[in-house]
Protein backbone atom coordinates (compact mmCIF):
# COMPACT_ATOMS: atom_id res chain seq x y z
CA UNK A 1 0.00 0.00 0.00
CA UNK A 2 1.49 3.78 -1.00
CA UNK A 3 0.95 6.84 0.81
CA UNK A 4 -0.14 8.39 -3.06
CA UNK A 5 -3.07 5.86 -3.23
CA UNK A 6 -4.62 7.13 0.49
CA UNK A 7 -7.78 9.50 0.80
CA UNK A 8 -6.97 12.99 2.68
CA UNK A 9 -9.05 11.52 5.04
CA UNK A 10 -7.50 8.48 5.41
CA UNK A 11 -4.47 10.07 6.26
CA UNK A 12 -5.33 11.98 9.12
CA UNK A 13 -6.58 9.23 10.46
CA UNK A 14 -3.00 7.62 10.66
CA UNK A 15 -2.02 10.93 11.86
CA UNK A 16 -4.12 10.81 15.17
CA UNK A 17 -3.58 7.30 15.41
CA UNK A 18 0.72 7.95 15.26
CA UNK A 19 -0.08 10.62 17.40
CA UNK A 20 -2.24 9.18 19.86
CA UNK A 21 0.78 6.49 20.74
CA UNK A 22 3.95 8.74 21.06
CA UNK A 23 1.65 10.87 23.56
CA UNK A 24 1.04 8.14 25.70
CA UNK A 25 4.42 6.16 24.77
CA UNK A 26 1.90 3.27 24.21
CA UNK A 27 2.33 -0.12 21.78
CA UNK A 28 -0.19 1.22 19.39
CA UNK A 29 -2.22 4.05 18.92
CA UNK A 30 -5.47 3.64 16.60
CA UNK A 31 -8.26 5.87 14.96
CA UNK A 32 -11.91 5.75 13.46
CA UNK A 33 -13.72 7.69 11.98
CA UNK A 34 -17.76 7.39 11.77
CA UNK A 35 -20.28 8.20 9.49
CA UNK A 36 -20.77 11.68 10.54
CA UNK A 37 -16.80 12.35 9.80
CA UNK A 38 -15.72 12.59 13.88
CA UNK A 39 -12.67 10.72 15.06
CA UNK A 40 -11.78 8.76 17.98
CA UNK A 41 -8.02 8.13 18.90
CA UNK A 42 -6.71 5.91 21.54
CA UNK A 43 -4.11 3.64 22.74
CA UNK A 44 -3.71 0.34 23.99
CA UNK A 45 -4.88 -0.30 27.68
CA UNK A 46 -3.02 -2.47 29.96
CA UNK A 47 -4.03 -2.54 33.46
CA UNK A 48 -3.99 -5.66 35.70
CA UNK A 49 -8.27 -5.90 35.84
CA UNK A 50 -8.63 -4.59 32.09
CA UNK A 51 -6.66 -5.04 28.63
CA UNK A 52 -7.56 -3.66 25.16
CA UNK A 53 -5.85 -2.95 22.01
CA UNK A 54 -6.41 0.47 20.59
CA UNK A 55 -8.23 -0.42 17.93
CA UNK A 56 -11.02 -1.89 20.65
CA UNK A 57 -10.69 1.46 22.62
CA UNK A 58 -11.38 3.81 19.82
CA UNK A 59 -14.45 1.65 18.41
CA UNK A 60 -15.73 1.65 22.11
CA UNK A 61 -15.17 5.21 22.26
CA UNK A 62 -17.25 6.18 18.69
CA UNK A 63 -19.83 3.64 20.28
CA UNK A 64 -20.44 4.98 23.33
CA UNK A 65 -20.55 8.83 21.36
CA UNK A 66 -23.45 7.47 19.33
CA UNK A 67 -21.72 6.43 16.02
CA UNK A 68 -23.87 3.81 14.50
CA UNK A 69 -21.27 3.11 11.62
CA UNK A 70 -17.03 3.40 11.13
CA UNK A 71 -16.15 4.64 7.57
CA UNK A 72 -12.75 3.77 8.19
CA UNK A 73 -10.29 2.24 11.12
CA UNK A 74 -6.32 2.94 11.04
CA UNK A 75 -3.92 0.87 13.58
CA UNK A 76 -0.24 2.07 13.93
CA UNK A 77 1.96 -0.35 15.48
CA UNK A 78 5.48 -1.87 15.02
CA UNK A 79 3.84 -5.05 15.55
CA UNK A 80 1.92 -7.50 12.81
CA UNK A 81 -1.46 -5.71 12.47
CA UNK A 82 -4.97 -6.13 13.66
CA UNK A 83 -5.89 -8.59 15.87
CA UNK A 84 -8.76 -10.90 14.85
CA UNK A 85 -10.69 -9.37 17.63
CA UNK A 86 -9.60 -6.13 15.99
CA UNK A 87 -11.37 -7.12 12.72
CA UNK A 88 -14.18 -8.11 14.83
CA UNK A 89 -14.99 -4.80 16.25
CA UNK A 90 -14.22 -2.72 13.23
CA UNK A 91 -16.71 -5.38 11.00
CA UNK A 92 -19.46 -4.96 13.97
CA UNK A 93 -20.37 -1.49 12.95
CA UNK A 94 -19.59 -2.13 9.57
CA UNK A 95 -16.28 -0.85 8.86
CA UNK A 96 -14.50 -3.30 6.12
CA UNK A 97 -10.63 -2.61 6.14
CA UNK A 98 -8.36 -1.43 9.32
CA UNK A 99 -5.23 0.64 7.24
CA UNK A 100 -2.15 -0.22 8.96
CA UNK A 101 1.13 1.73 9.46
CA UNK A 102 4.14 1.61 10.78
CA UNK A 103 5.54 3.83 14.13
CA UNK A 104 6.80 5.99 11.42
CA UNK A 105 3.58 6.84 9.49
CA UNK A 106 4.20 4.97 6.63
CA UNK A 107 1.38 2.65 5.52
CA UNK A 108 1.51 -0.79 4.82
CA UNK A 109 0.09 -4.41 3.94
CA UNK A 110 -1.77 -5.74 7.34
Amino acid sequence: MSDVTLDPEDKKIIVLARSARARNGAAEGAAVRDETGRTYSATNVALPSLTLSALQVAVAMAVSSGAESLEAAALVTAGDGPSDADTRAVRDLGGEAVLVAGPDGTPRQS
